[in-house]
């Protein structure tokens, strides 16, 4: 699994039903040119096979495959196929097409292997690679089996069996590894859990959430002034990182940046990056970031969605972020705009409307009212607290009193409740 691929040739290989939706079907296999490209593979072509149903034991068919290594024109190394295969036939198709063949899943797995750089990280990939193996290990030795069939004794007895012995000595030892890591990580995630705790007394949480690639680590970098890597590659970041936030009028809130979501994320996956995603699960505001310029940013979107409801955040406040505005037109942005009046429109990179957003973003953590106070002069440690917190729209001196209309959050106006004249909140 964790084999250098650069400079690897492959063959992107699909399938689609004869009743399938092939638009669908063309962005998936984009997208795993993308992964490929990620993972430094080389692509010499990539082909959709449209027939009734999955080859059972070469997931497409032969003939079918020998006429796209033909049209290829080069020597390939690798064959990737846009769904998951089974041990079987991964072993089918290297046997007959004398090449190594792989899915969707393990070139992703692949890709996390390498950009794993903390001890969580690496735990969560050795996770998943373990549990995408595990229900594979039966179907690996069963050649074993067959082949010794044939090999009788005078008797009729048969070496039959070792296949078995094998494979669930295999199954005992990853299932040994996938007991120890996932003991150290409920540890991690008991240590998160610790620290958000702590963090949770300062201030709120922000996670950033979204499909990969959408740039939710240029907007954490631009709100942060952090280092976060930034590549046009698909996961580039796999590490949970958190900062505070400074979102103006003495407000502050924890943000972290978190694992990209994808198309048709396997659940081991997900379950895998559980201490990642904590971060996500458990914060009190997510901003969903989407690439406005991507063409599929509406079915992103929605596996965005997907994944948030299989970790149980699906009911945590958010705010949706239509990123990259700089590589679009305005007419687009207008269009978009009417369908989804409530998102926030900016450029990460350029940083339009960041600033805009940013007082967006603490209005939903911090909601505002506008108030007047009458506050007597003496108070002038109250008053200056008054202009650091808020903002002062209006002053006028009365005796020994100072009449002031402030916009303010409302959490920050209970000390201020028997000075208050008149408000635009009904509960103030």
């Amino acid at each position: 699994m964790s084999q250098n691929t650069e400079g690897t040739r492959a063959i992107l290989m699909g399938y689609c039903a004869l009743d399938g939706d092939t638009t669908a079907k063309n962005a998936s296999m984009e997208e795993l040119e993308r992964l490929a490209q990620t993972a430094d593979i080389i692509t010499l072509g990539t082909y959709v096979q449209r027939r009734e149903k999955i080859h059972p034991r070469t997931f497409i068919g032969e003939g079918f495959i020998e006429t796209c290594l033909e049209k290829a024109g080069e020597d390939a190394d690798l064959l990737i196929f846009d769904h998951d295969l089974t041990g079987s036939q991964a072993r089918n198709l290297e046997k007959r097409f004398s090449l190594p063949a792989i899915d969707r899943t393990e070139v992703i797995l692949r890709i996390f292997h390498a950009h794993a750089r903390t001890r969580e990280a690496r735990l969560q990939v050795r996770l998943a690679e373990l549990k995408y193996e595990l229900p594979r290990v039966k179907s690996m030795w069963g050649h074993l089996d067959r082949e010794r069939s044939g090999s009788r004794t005078g008797g009729g007895a048969a070496f039959r069996g070792m296949g078995e012995k094998q494979s669930e000595m295999d199954r005992q030892k990853f299932q040994r590894e996938i007991y120890e890591i996932e003991k150290t990580l409920k540890k991690l995630v008991r240590q998160i859990d610790t620290q958000k705790k702590l963090r949770k007394k300062r201030c709120r949480s922000v996670g950033l959430v979204g499909y990969t690639n959408a740039g939710k680590s240029t907007l954490f970098n631009r709100l942060t002034n952090a280092r976060v890597l930034v590549e046009d590659k698909l996961f580039a970041t796999l590490d949970s990182t958190s900062r505070s936030l400074n979102l103006g009028n003495g407000k502050e809130a924890v943000i972290s940046d978190t694992v990209g979501f994808i198309s048709n994320l396997p659940h081991h996956l997900v379950a895998s990056f559980r201490a990642t995603l904590k971060e996500a699960e458990e914060a009190d505001f997510l901003l969903h970031v989407t690439d406005i310029s991507d063409e599929n940013h509406q079915k992103h979107m929605a596996d965005v969605e997907t994944v948030l409801k299989t970790i149980g955040a699906e009911r945590i406040p958010h705010i949706l972020v239509f990123n990259k505005i700089d590589r679009v037109s305005e007419a687009e942005i207008e269009n978009i705009q009417r369908s989804y009046p409530d998102a926030q429109f900016i450029s990460a990179a350029t940083g339009r409307n960041v600033d805009l957003f940013l007082q967006n973003l603490r209005e939903s953590l911090h909601p505002t009212a506008t108030v007047t106070l009458l506050m007597p002069l003496m108070e002038q440690k109250r008053i200056h607290d008054i202009h650091n917190l808020g903002r002062v729209l209006e002053t006028a001196y009365e005796d020994d009193s100072v009449r002031m209309t402030v916009e303010m959050a409302r959490e920050d106006m209970r000390p201020l409740e028997k000075y208050l004249v008149q408000s635009s909140h009904p509960n103030l």
